[in-house]
Parts: C-alpha cells; sequence; structure tokens
C-alpha cells in the first residue's frame, strides 16, 4: 500500500502541534490512508519538539526533525522532503490554515496519476484591507518578476516520489519551494481551498518579514532584478539624450537654462537609480557568495526515534 508522508513546518507552535497531530491522522485514517508526519522544528525555543517527541513515544506515525538553530521555512520544508519515506509527499502549515480534508483529495488525484497537486487559494480568511492590499502588491510584483502566477501556487501541495527526487538533487543552496517545485514541471493540477482561521498562536509573518521573503525568493530563483537594472539604464540613456537635445536647441536659441534646478534633479534621480542598481547587484554577489561556501541549507541537531 502506498504511503503518504505529511511534511509540517513548527516554529514556535507548541499550541498547535497536538491538535494539528490529531486532525490530520483521524482525517487521513478515516479516508483509509497510510501516513506518516513529519513535524520540522525550525530551531524553535518553546516546547514545539519535546512534544512530538511525546507523541512520537504513543504513536511511531508521528516523527520529528529539530534544527539547531531557526533556519527559514524553506530550509524546513527541504529537509522535510530530504527525511520523507512516503511515496507521495505533502506540505501543509502547522497552524492549519490549509485544511487537512484537501489532502484526501490531493491523494485521490495522486492516485490517478497526476505527480504533482496544487493548492491554490480561493478565500484567504480574515484579513485586514491594508494586509490584503500589501499582499496583493506582494504577489503582483512576485508574479511579474518571475513569470509565474504566485496567486495560483502555494507551499500547500502534493508531490509524486519523483518529483521529490527531482528537487533534492538540485544543487542549489538557496531555494525557493513554491516556484521551483512549479519550474520542475512534471504532470500538474490544482484544487482550490478556503483558508481557516489558525486554531491557537498567531502568524509568524509581518509585513518586513514578507518583504525579506520576497527579495531573498526572488533573487534565488530568477534574474529578472538584474534585467530591471538593464531596463532603468536604457530608460536614464532615453532621458539624458532628449534632454542633451533640449539644452542644446535653448542654446542655440540664445534661451537661459535654469541650470541648478536641472543639475540638482539629475543628481537626485541619477543617484537613487545607481544606488537601487548596486543594491541589487550586490544582493546576487551575496547569494553568489552563499552559494560558493557550500553551507548546509540547515543543521538537525535532534531526530524522534522511528522504531
Amino acid at each position: 500500500m502506498s504511503k503518504l508522508t505529511v511534511i509540517i513546518p513548527s516554529f514556535n507552535e507548541e499550541d498547535n502541534i497536538k491538535n494539528t497531530a490529531s486532525v490530520i491522522g483521524s482525517t487521513l485514517s478515516e479516508a483509509g490512508i497510510d501516513y506518516n508526519l513529519l513535524f520540522v522544528s525550525d530551531g524553535s525555543t518553546d516546547n514545539t519538539f519535546s512534544i512530538v517527541e511525546e507523541l512520537n513515544s504513543s504513536d511511531k506515525r508521528v516523527e520529528g526533525i529539530q534544527f539547531s538553530r531557526n533556519f527559514g521555512k524553506e530550509a524546513a520544508i527541504f529537509a522535510g522532503l530530504e527525511y520523507a519515506t512516503g511515496d507521495c509527499v505533502a506540505v501543509i502549515d502547522c497552524d492549519l490554515q490549509h485544511p487537512p480534508k484537501t489532502l484526501v483529495e490531493m491523494y485521490s488525484l495522486w492516485e490517478q496519476g497526476y505527480e504533482v497537486i496544487e493548492g491554490i487559494k480561493s478565500k484567504r480568511g480574515k484579513e485586514s484591507i491594508i494586509h490584503k492590499m500589501f499582499v496583493g502588491i506582494f504577489y503582483g510584483i512576485m508574479s511579474s518578476l518571475m513569470k509565474i502566477d504566485m496567486n495560483s501556487t502555494s507551499d500547500f501541495k502534493l508531490m509524486d516520489r519523483k518529483v521529490v527526487n527531482a528537487l533534492l538533487e538540485l544543487p542549489e543552496r538557496n531555494t525557493f519551494f513554491r516556484a521551483l517545485s512549479f519550474w520542475a514541471g512534471f504532470k500538474s493540477t490544482s484544487v482550490t481551498f478556503d483558508v481557516e482561521e489558525r486554531k491557537a498562536g498567531k502568524s509568524k509573518w509581518s509585513f518586513a518579514g514578507l518583504v525579506r521573503y520576497a527579495i531573498s525568493n526572488t533573487t534565488s530563483f530568477t534574474t529578472a532584478p538584474l534585467k530591471f537594472v538593464l531596463g532603468m539604464g536604457f530608460i536614464l540613456m532615453l532621458f539624458s539624450l532628449i534632454l542633451g537635445v533640449e539644452t542644446l536647441v535653448n542654446y542655440f536659441l540664445g534661451i537661459a537654462a535654469d541650470g541648478f534646478t536641472t543639475v540638482i534633479l539629475l543628481i537626485l534621480i541619477v543617484g537613487g537609480c545607481i544606488m537601487i542598481s548596486l543594491g541589487i547587484i550586490g544582493h546576487y554577489i551575496a547569494r553568489i557568495y552563499e552559494e560558493v561556501k557550500g553551507r548546509p541549507r540547515y543543521i538537525v541537531s535532534k531526530v524522534t526515534e522511528n522504531k
């Protein structure tokens, strides 16, 4: 019988662990799906991993990994992929905002031959207007830069073992799971779901966190920002050409130009563009530096007993 491994990235989720394991486990058991749950504690400083160990002592289908420190959700997902033993693997949030019942639908589609089943949000749940606006801007920028509809993909997905193996073979250390699983290809389909309310605790994402997430994942997946720098250079060159022609025409017509204002504006515009360009290029150099060092994506300090 085929087995499903459910990867559950967790950071300081002690209030959710037991309920999450119970709800997902009962949902899959009722559907007759053989499974194991793999909690990846991303350097949690609370009792997250202790609770996972407690659950593991009574049910070996509940397993866990503890990182030595916080390495981020991307690292947690890839650690889960590496430790997963199932014929197919799903990733789901620990707060159950991704509904476990959707896993049954995903598993059914996998049995029909699909190799990547994407979870797409039909409703985002209760969010403030400001938060929805910022999220919309965030996904809009990400979609245009990566040429991928970020509104049509999420971390909530189920993949065949061959897809997991393909992702694990990638040599890069700075990864963007959501986009890479889309980029890898394979036979894909999608299911829609409504985002549920958190059962306990607070979201770990802030606006500043989303900005860092956007910058990190964009530069790890695509060179589009570098092309933006090139485009900005052409625009400035065109602007300078037009301004130069206008200045020459005024000179020959004997019209005095207000040079001080023009010079100050040019310095501000060109200086700002140069600083933005240097920042983008510098970020890519930092990425190259990180890749060249070859440090691991994560360090595991503890693993639950599986016997």
